[in-house]
């Protein structure tokens, strides 16, 4: 069977699953380029150089190491720094906003994955039993049929299914690995904010 004549047979719960399926594979897309982008630069290798700056008492250079550097940390500990000589809850709480911030940033349209994930089974049995009920009914209004007329109009619903799946699976999957990302780039947010507050109290040399 062609793809239109496959659009046909599995009506318009098809149409759906492709939208979806259209829908999902872009925003995998993104976010996995989105992902790479941010996370170009090792924490480690980051903490270092924050380190050596601060180190010295050269707070510009630690602003300029930040500026320079495109990921969620950086943010983080570029908010803290901007307010060196401040009190230290309020250097806290600012670098603990923006990590709600930058994290707001990384689960954008992930929940979309996920959605699509759990629904597009269903939608694809919705497609399938709707084919089944049109298929007997087919039967039925002809007055005549066998066990090969209702075998083809079976295998024939069941397309919607195969397609509910087929957009299900990759979307659970990308679904976890996001939660995973983001869940690794929490934690180093969290640890650069806490080691940049132990920083900021270090006297330089």
């Amino acid at each position: 069977m062609t793809l239109w004549q496959l659009l046909r047979v599995g009506g318009f719960t098809m149409f759906i699953l492709l939208s979806f399926s259209v829908l999902s594979l872009t925003i995998i897309i993104e976010r996995c380029i989105y992902y790479r982008r941010r996370s170009k630069v090792k924490r480690q290798a980051f903490m270092m150089l924050i380190r050596k700056e601060l180190e010295k008492g050269n707070i510009k250079g630690a602003v300029e190491v930040c500026k320079n550097t495109d990921t969620p940390f950086a943010s983080v500990v570029y908010s803290g720094l901007n307010l060196h000589g401040h009190n230290e809850v309020v250097i806290s709480n600012t670098m603990e906003r923006e990590v709600t911030v930058e994290t707001t940033k990384l689960e954008r349209y992930t929940s979309i994955v996920g959605t699509i994930g759990s629904t597009a089974v269903y939608i694809g049995l919705f497609g399938t039993v709707l084919g089944i009920i049109r298929a007997f009914g087919d039967i039925s209004a002809s007055g005549s049929g066998g066990i090969s007329v209702v075998i083809n109009g079976i295998s024939e619903a069941l397309v919607c299914t195969a397609l509910g799946l087929c957009v299900a699976v990759p979307a659970v999957i990308a679904y976890n690995y996001f939660v995973k990302r983001v869940d690794s780039f929490i934690t180093d947010m969290e640890l650069c904010a806490s080691e940049a507050m132990d920083l900021l109290n270090i006297k330089p040399k």
